[in-house]
């Protein structure tokens, strides 16, 4: 009998963790899909600036993937890996996981890969340094 495959794991490092509260549900009390892309878009941010070393706008969301829906009371964990960084530019792939309320089960909710790029002071694109 062949091995059981190893249970995925989180890619890239934990960046943002919060709880899924009831004023985040839509009328089925699922959390809304803008709600987990909105805390998927605030630790690209975090890793953005760490990576950039200053501010950083979003400018692109690719391939959002909705794999299962997040529950109330749900740890929602965010994370994060800078996988390619132009001159001005940084891709990031974001995953969200969530441990599920009462059963600390973990599960894949939600991945994408958002686009940064610094800006300056006055919001104009800056370089990024090198990886």
């Amino acid at each position: 009998m062949p091995p059981l495959p190893e249970p995925e794991q989180p890619r890239g490092e934990l960046t943002v963790r919060t709880i899924a509260m009831p004023a985040d549900t839509n009328a089925n009390g699922d959390i809304f899909g803008g709600w987990v892309m909105s805390q998927m878009d605030v630790a690209g941010g975090i890793a953005g600036v760490q990576r950039a070393r200053g501010r950083v706008v979003t400018i692109a969301v690719d391939a959002m993937t909705f794999i299962r829906p997040v529950k109330v009371g749900d740890v929602l964990c965010v994370y994060t890996e800078v996988e390619k960084v132009g001159r001005t530019s940084m891709k990031i792939h974001i995953e969200a996981w969530a441990r599920r309320f009462r059963t600390d089960g973990r599960e894949k909710v939600t991945d994408a890969t958002f686009t940064f790029v610094a800006i300056d002071d006055d919001g104009r694109p800056r370089p990024v340094p090198p990886l």
